[in-house]
């Protein structure tokens, strides 16, 4: 990938794009930054111009989601303290090096397939979640918090896609109670994220993607907040995205070979 080439996806196609992955994730509490990414990286444009705006798109669509999820009571401050508190200056650190794009693209892709699984994995809406102690809780969550805040800000996205698997395995938190706390991870990870790139400086070219995609994001994300919070999640079109998500994640890590 080389830095501000020319975008081979028309603009109207992405601004479409980005407004379905946007509501899709949201249904589940994430924010779509993978999606965005990918969109974006397959457009030609590099990780210090596709992540800082990535991660603003985040914050809104991972916003509605937060406000919700925590409307529909599905919050959880408990379990979420532990793997934030740590994640929020790492991904602060991560925003703040520099990485070759084809690192970039390895990353991303990785994270890609990971999302691909999260949408493609079936799950269980109102799974029991297991009692889990408050040592356990914290012991776990701060090496793993960290971790994920640093790879997320280092590639600009919030780290739920990362963090929701991890709790739906460990059976910490049912299908919505782990979206609520995906989505909260998300925008204060997104806000720190952002933080690190702004203090290297942002071009007028990020303002007007943001500016571009903003509006669709925004609606995308509304819809799929509401439907995940107080509807059944669309999973047909989840295992649609998640296919796409599979074949992006491969396509990005051969190019990166």
């Amino acid at each position: 990938m080389v830095e501000n080439a020319p975008v081979s996806i028309p603009l109207p196609v992405l601004v479409v794009l980005s407004g379905c992955s946007a509501m899709l994730y949201a249904s589940v509490g994430h924010g779509g930054a993978s999606a965005y990414l990918a969109l974006l990286a397959l457009g030609g444009f590099g990780r210090n111009m596709a992540a800082p705006a990535v991660l603003a798109l985040n914050i809104l669509a991972s916003g509605i989601g937060a406000i919700s999820y925590y409307r529909a009571g599905h919050f959880n401050g408990r379990l979420l303290l532990p793997f934030v508190l740590p994640s929020i200056p790492a991904a602060y650190i991560g925003a703040t090096l520099a990485i070759s794009e084809q690192t970039f693209a390895a990353l991303l892709g990785g994270t890609l397939l990971i999302a691909a699984v999260r949408f493609l994995w079936p799950t269980t809406p109102h799974l029991k979640p297991k009692a889990v102690t408050t040592g356990r809780l914290w012991g776990i969550g701060l090496p793993i918090g960290f971790s994920l805040g640093f790879v997320s800000g280092l590639i600009g996205i919030g780290g739920g896609i990362l963090l929701s698997p991890l709790l739906l395995l460990l059976r910490w938190a049912n299908a919505r109670t782990t979206a609520a706390v995906a989505a909260n991870f998300i925008l204060l990870n997104s806000l720190s994220g952002l933080a690190g790139y702004l203090q290297r400086g942002l071009t007028a070219a990020v303002g007007s993607l943001i500016g571009g995609m903003g509006i669709a994001v925004a609606i995308g994300g509304m819809v799929g907040a509401h439907t995940g919070a107080f509807r059944l999640a669309p999973v047909t079109l989840q295992r649609i995205l998640g296919a796409i998500l599979l074949i992006a994640g491969v396509k990005l890590i051969v190019t990166a070979l």
